[in-house]
């Protein structure tokens, strides 16, 4: 087993300290709104009118039941309607009310309210570098979860 330098390790612990806070920050605004987040997850992709359960399910890797009750219950809280296609009777449109819509400018609202308190005032310079840094890591992760899911065993990384 290796050890490895505080600094890695410190990294890796800040970086997951601000993942978990990312979580609590949309799970409070979600509750702000009444909601939960798969909820406002689906809210959100009905909002961009393109909206397909079954393709929603597969990225967000959930079954089609558990999107299939998200819509139930937004449809249960008047946040969205569901109609037949007038172009195909197979596919059903689904749309924001206007209750849908007016949670869903609250929402966009609250999280640009936060986003400028909380970042409004950092170093453009530092913001960058920090996205910089964050772009070159997330690619990293993601070949390395690639190659590992493949199970190839060579250094990926270099």
């Amino acid at each position: 087993m290796s050890v490895h330098p505080p600094h890695i390790l410190d990294s890796i612990r800040e970086l997951q300290r601000l993942a978990d806070l990312f979580v609590v920050r949309r799970e409070q605004l979600a509750r702000s709104a009444g909601l939960t987040v798969a909820q406002w997850h689906v809210l959100e992709e009905i909002s961009d009118e393109h909206f397909m359960p079954s393709m929603f399910a597969r990225r967000r890797d959930s079954s089609a039941a558990a999107v299939s009750r998200t819509i139930r219950q937004l449809i249960d809280k008047k946040l969205i309607s569901v109609g037949v296609s007038d172009a195909d009777g197979r596919m059903r449109n689904y749309r924001l009310t206007e209750r849908g819509r007016e949670l869903m400018s609250q929402l966009r609202e609250n999280r640009s309210s936060a986003i400028e308190a909380v970042w409004g005032d950092l170093d453009r310079t530092e913001l960058e570098t920090f996205r910089a840094f964050s772009e070159r890591l997330s690619q990293r992760l993601e070949r390395f979860a690639a190659i590992e899911s493949e199970g190839l065993n060579e250094k990926v990384l270099q």
